[in-house]
Protein backbone atom coordinates (compact mmCIF):
# COMPACT_ATOMS: atom_id res chain seq x y z
CA UNK A 1 0.00 0.00 0.00
CA UNK A 2 2.54 2.61 1.11
CA UNK A 3 5.05 1.88 -1.64
CA UNK A 4 2.68 2.38 -4.63
CA UNK A 5 1.22 5.45 -2.92
CA UNK A 6 4.73 6.88 -2.53
CA UNK A 7 5.70 6.01 -6.10
CA UNK A 8 2.53 7.60 -7.47
CA UNK A 9 3.07 10.73 -5.38
CA UNK A 10 6.54 11.10 -6.88
CA UNK A 11 5.95 9.84 -10.41
CA UNK A 12 3.01 11.89 -11.66
CA UNK A 13 3.98 15.35 -10.32
CA UNK A 14 7.60 14.61 -11.26
CA UNK A 15 6.68 13.66 -14.82
CA UNK A 16 4.53 16.78 -15.07
CA UNK A 17 7.44 18.94 -13.93
CA UNK A 18 9.86 17.32 -16.38
CA UNK A 19 7.42 17.70 -19.28
CA UNK A 20 6.74 21.35 -18.47
CA UNK A 21 10.45 22.11 -18.15
CA UNK A 22 11.23 20.30 -21.40
CA UNK A 23 8.50 22.08 -23.34
CA UNK A 24 9.60 25.48 -22.03
CA UNK A 25 13.12 24.81 -23.30
CA UNK A 26 12.10 23.18 -26.59
CA UNK A 27 9.30 25.65 -27.42
CA UNK A 28 10.20 29.02 -25.83
CA UNK A 29 7.56 30.76 -27.96
CA UNK A 30 4.77 28.82 -26.28
CA UNK A 31 2.91 30.42 -23.38
CA UNK A 32 2.98 29.02 -19.86
CA UNK A 33 -0.60 27.88 -20.41
CA UNK A 34 0.37 25.94 -23.54
CA UNK A 35 3.20 24.15 -21.74
CA UNK A 36 1.17 23.35 -18.64
CA UNK A 37 -1.87 22.17 -20.58
CA UNK A 38 0.14 19.95 -22.93
CA UNK A 39 2.16 18.55 -20.02
CA UNK A 40 -1.08 17.70 -18.22
CA UNK A 41 -2.31 15.84 -21.29
CA UNK A 42 0.96 13.96 -21.67
CA UNK A 43 0.86 12.80 -18.05
CA UNK A 44 -2.78 11.74 -18.48
CA UNK A 45 -1.78 9.70 -21.52
CA UNK A 46 1.05 7.98 -19.66
CA UNK A 47 -1.30 7.10 -16.80
CA UNK A 48 -3.82 5.77 -19.32
CA UNK A 49 -1.23 3.50 -20.95
CA UNK A 50 -0.16 2.18 -17.54
CA UNK A 51 -3.76 1.59 -16.46
CA UNK A 52 -4.73 -0.11 -19.72
CA UNK A 53 -1.67 -2.34 -19.63
CA UNK A 54 -2.39 -3.28 -16.02
CA UNK A 55 -6.00 -4.02 -16.88
CA UNK A 56 -5.09 -6.29 -19.79
CA UNK A 57 -2.65 -8.21 -17.59
CA UNK A 58 -5.29 -8.68 -14.89
CA UNK A 59 -7.98 -9.75 -17.37
CA UNK A 60 -5.73 -12.28 -19.07
CA UNK A 61 -4.67 -13.69 -15.71
CA UNK A 62 -8.19 -14.32 -14.40
CA UNK A 63 -9.78 -17.45 -15.83
CA UNK A 64 -12.45 -17.30 -13.13
CA UNK A 65 -14.00 -13.83 -13.27
CA UNK A 66 -15.10 -14.02 -9.64
CA UNK A 67 -12.38 -15.64 -7.57
CA UNK A 68 -9.10 -15.40 -9.53
CA UNK A 69 -6.62 -12.87 -8.16
CA UNK A 70 -3.83 -10.67 -9.51
CA UNK A 71 -1.77 -8.30 -7.40
CA UNK A 72 -2.07 -5.42 -9.91
CA UNK A 73 -5.82 -5.21 -9.29
CA UNK A 74 -5.10 -3.80 -5.83
CA UNK A 75 -1.66 -2.26 -6.14
CA UNK A 76 -2.43 -0.12 -9.18
CA UNK A 77 -5.40 1.41 -7.37
CA UNK A 78 -3.01 2.66 -4.66
CA UNK A 79 -0.75 4.00 -7.42
CA UNK A 80 -3.77 5.73 -9.01
CA UNK A 81 -4.86 7.66 -5.91
CA UNK A 82 -2.01 10.23 -6.11
CA UNK A 83 -2.73 10.66 -9.82
CA UNK A 84 -6.35 11.65 -9.15
CA UNK A 85 -5.24 14.24 -6.60
CA UNK A 86 -2.44 15.51 -8.87
CA UNK A 87 -4.77 15.69 -11.91
CA UNK A 88 -7.29 17.82 -10.04
CA UNK A 89 -4.54 20.27 -9.10
CA UNK A 90 -3.15 20.18 -12.67
CA UNK A 91 -6.57 21.16 -14.06
CA UNK A 92 -6.64 24.08 -11.64
CA UNK A 93 -3.12 25.05 -12.69
CA UNK A 94 -4.20 25.09 -16.34
CA UNK A 95 -7.01 27.48 -15.46
CA UNK A 96 -4.59 29.62 -13.42
CA UNK A 97 -2.16 30.03 -16.30
CA UNK A 98 -4.95 30.56 -18.82
CA UNK A 99 -6.21 33.47 -16.73
CA UNK A 100 -2.65 34.74 -16.36
CA UNK A 101 -2.12 34.73 -20.12
CA UNK A 102 -5.24 36.85 -20.44
CA UNK A 103 -4.05 39.28 -17.73
CA UNK A 104 -7.15 38.66 -15.62
CA UNK A 105 -5.73 36.62 -12.77
CA UNK A 106 -7.81 36.72 -9.60
CA UNK A 107 -7.77 33.75 -7.26
CA UNK A 108 -11.47 33.61 -6.42
CA UNK A 109 -12.54 34.15 -10.04
CA UNK A 110 -10.12 31.51 -11.25
CA UNK A 111 -11.37 29.02 -8.68
CA UNK A 112 -14.99 29.64 -9.65
CA UNK A 113 -14.17 29.23 -13.34
CA UNK A 114 -12.25 26.07 -12.54
CA UNK A 115 -15.24 24.56 -10.70
CA UNK A 116 -17.65 25.66 -13.41
CA UNK A 117 -15.66 24.31 -16.36
CA UNK A 118 -14.57 21.08 -14.70
CA UNK A 119 -17.47 20.20 -12.43
CA UNK A 120 -18.19 16.86 -14.12
CA UNK A 121 -14.53 15.81 -14.14
CA UNK A 122 -14.09 16.91 -10.51
CA UNK A 123 -17.20 14.91 -9.55
CA UNK A 124 -15.75 11.96 -11.45
CA UNK A 125 -12.44 12.18 -9.53
CA UNK A 126 -14.16 12.59 -6.16
CA UNK A 127 -16.45 9.63 -6.89
CA UNK A 128 -13.45 7.46 -7.70
CA UNK A 129 -11.56 8.49 -4.55
CA UNK A 130 -14.47 8.33 -2.11
CA UNK A 131 -16.54 5.47 -3.56
CA UNK A 132 -14.66 3.28 -6.01
CA UNK A 133 -11.38 3.12 -4.08
CA UNK A 134 -13.02 1.81 -0.86
CA UNK A 135 -15.01 -0.69 -2.93
CA UNK A 136 -11.97 -1.88 -4.90
CA UNK A 137 -9.65 -2.09 -1.89
CA UNK A 138 -11.89 -3.18 1.00
CA UNK A 139 -15.58 -3.74 0.44
CA UNK A 140 -15.34 -6.32 -2.37
CA UNK A 141 -13.17 -8.56 -0.26
CA UNK A 142 -11.16 -11.12 -2.24
CA UNK A 143 -13.49 -11.16 -5.25
CA UNK A 144 -13.70 -9.48 -8.64
CA UNK A 145 -10.13 -8.71 -9.73
CA UNK A 146 -11.24 -9.46 -13.31
CA UNK A 147 -13.78 -6.63 -13.21
CA UNK A 148 -11.29 -4.21 -11.68
CA UNK A 149 -9.00 -5.01 -14.61
CA UNK A 150 -11.85 -4.28 -17.01
CA UNK A 151 -12.37 -0.86 -15.42
CA UNK A 152 -8.65 -0.12 -15.85
CA UNK A 153 -8.92 -0.68 -19.63
CA UNK A 154 -11.49 2.11 -19.88
CA UNK A 155 -8.49 4.44 -19.98
CA UNK A 156 -7.56 3.27 -23.51
CA UNK A 157 -9.35 6.23 -25.09
CA UNK A 158 -7.57 8.83 -22.95
CA UNK A 159 -4.41 9.23 -25.12
CA UNK A 160 -6.59 9.98 -28.16
CA UNK A 161 -8.74 12.42 -26.21
CA UNK A 162 -5.58 14.11 -24.95
CA UNK A 163 -4.06 14.33 -28.42
CA UNK A 164 -7.25 15.96 -29.66
CA UNK A 165 -7.07 18.59 -26.91
CA UNK A 166 -3.40 19.23 -27.67
CA UNK A 167 -4.12 19.72 -31.39
CA UNK A 168 -6.91 22.16 -30.54
CA UNK A 169 -4.55 24.05 -28.24
CA UNK A 170 -2.04 24.28 -31.09
CA UNK A 171 -4.82 25.33 -33.53
CA UNK A 172 -4.43 22.17 -35.61
CA UNK A 173 -8.07 21.10 -35.49
CA UNK A 174 -8.44 21.39 -39.28
CA UNK A 175 -5.66 18.93 -40.07
CA UNK A 176 -6.00 15.34 -41.27
CA UNK A 177 -4.31 14.15 -38.07
CA UNK A 178 -7.06 15.73 -36.00
CA UNK A 179 -9.78 13.99 -38.04
CA UNK A 180 -8.07 10.60 -37.93
CA UNK A 181 -7.51 10.98 -34.20
CA UNK A 182 -11.20 11.83 -33.81
CA UNK A 183 -12.14 8.51 -35.40
CA UNK A 184 -9.82 6.63 -33.04
CA UNK A 185 -11.21 8.60 -30.09
CA UNK A 186 -14.81 7.68 -30.89
CA UNK A 187 -13.93 4.04 -31.56
CA UNK A 188 -11.87 3.44 -28.43
CA UNK A 189 -14.28 5.41 -26.25
CA UNK A 190 -17.25 3.38 -27.48
CA UNK A 191 -15.46 0.05 -27.14
CA UNK A 192 -13.76 0.63 -23.78
CA UNK A 193 -16.17 2.93 -21.96
CA UNK A 194 -19.59 1.92 -23.31
CA UNK A 195 -19.38 -1.68 -24.54
CA UNK A 196 -17.11 -2.48 -21.59
CA UNK A 197 -20.13 -2.84 -19.31
CA UNK A 198 -22.07 -5.33 -21.48
CA UNK A 199 -18.77 -7.21 -21.85
CA UNK A 200 -18.42 -7.54 -18.07
CA UNK A 201 -22.03 -8.78 -17.78
CA UNK A 202 -21.46 -11.20 -20.67
CA UNK A 203 -18.25 -12.54 -19.09
CA UNK A 204 -20.05 -13.21 -15.82
CA UNK A 205 -23.00 -14.79 -17.63
CA UNK A 206 -20.77 -17.06 -19.71
CA UNK A 207 -19.15 -18.43 -16.57
CA UNK A 208 -22.45 -18.88 -14.74
CA UNK A 209 -24.36 -20.25 -17.72
CA UNK A 210 -26.62 -17.20 -18.01
CA UNK A 211 -27.64 -15.13 -21.01
CA UNK A 212 -26.57 -11.50 -21.09
CA UNK A 213 -30.12 -10.29 -20.44
CA UNK A 214 -30.51 -12.49 -17.36
CA UNK A 215 -27.29 -11.40 -15.67
CA UNK A 216 -28.65 -8.15 -14.09
CA UNK A 217 -31.28 -10.23 -12.26
CA UNK A 218 -28.72 -12.66 -10.84
CA UNK A 219 -26.21 -10.23 -9.34
CA UNK A 220 -26.58 -7.99 -6.25
CA UNK A 221 -28.56 -4.79 -6.74
CA UNK A 222 -25.66 -2.61 -5.63
CA UNK A 223 -23.54 -3.98 -8.50
CA UNK A 224 -26.13 -2.81 -11.02
CA UNK A 225 -26.43 0.55 -9.29
CA UNK A 226 -22.65 1.04 -9.26
CA UNK A 227 -22.41 0.18 -12.95
CA UNK A 228 -25.23 2.61 -13.73
CA UNK A 229 -23.37 5.40 -11.94
CA UNK A 230 -20.20 4.51 -13.84
CA UNK A 231 -21.68 4.31 -17.32
CA UNK A 232 -23.92 7.41 -17.04
CA UNK A 233 -21.12 10.00 -17.39
CA UNK A 234 -19.49 7.88 -20.11
CA UNK A 235 -22.67 8.04 -22.19
CA UNK A 236 -22.83 11.81 -21.65
CA UNK A 237 -19.19 12.30 -22.69
CA UNK A 238 -19.67 10.02 -25.69
CA UNK A 239 -22.65 12.11 -26.82
CA UNK A 240 -20.47 15.22 -26.64
CA UNK A 241 -17.77 13.49 -28.70
CA UNK A 242 -20.36 12.49 -31.30
CA UNK A 243 -21.61 16.09 -31.55
CA UNK A 244 -18.05 17.34 -32.06
CA UNK A 245 -17.43 14.66 -34.68
CA UNK A 246 -20.63 15.62 -36.50
CA UNK A 247 -19.50 19.26 -36.66
CA UNK A 248 -16.00 18.22 -37.74
CA UNK A 249 -17.12 16.08 -40.68
CA UNK A 250 -20.12 18.19 -41.64
CA UNK A 251 -19.79 19.72 -45.10
CA UNK A 252 -20.40 23.50 -45.17
CA UNK A 253 -23.54 24.60 -47.09
CA UNK A 254 -21.43 26.48 -49.65
CA UNK A 255 -19.59 23.29 -50.57
CA UNK A 256 -22.86 21.31 -50.79
CA UNK A 257 -24.32 23.86 -53.21
CA UNK A 258 -21.27 23.73 -55.44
Amino acid sequence: MLLPLAWGSLFFPGLFGVCTWGLRRARPAWTHHDCVMISTRLVSSVQAVLATGSGIIVIRSCSDVITDRHWLAREYVWFLIPYMIYDTYAMYLCEWYRAGDQSSRHSLTIFRNFLSKNRLMITHHVFILLVLVPIAQKLRGELGDFFVGCIFTAELSTPFVSLGRILIQLKQQHTLLYKVNGIFTLTTFFLCRILLFPFMYWSYGRQQGLSLLRVPFHIPLHCNVANAFLIAPQIYWFSLLCKKAARLFDVPPAEKDS
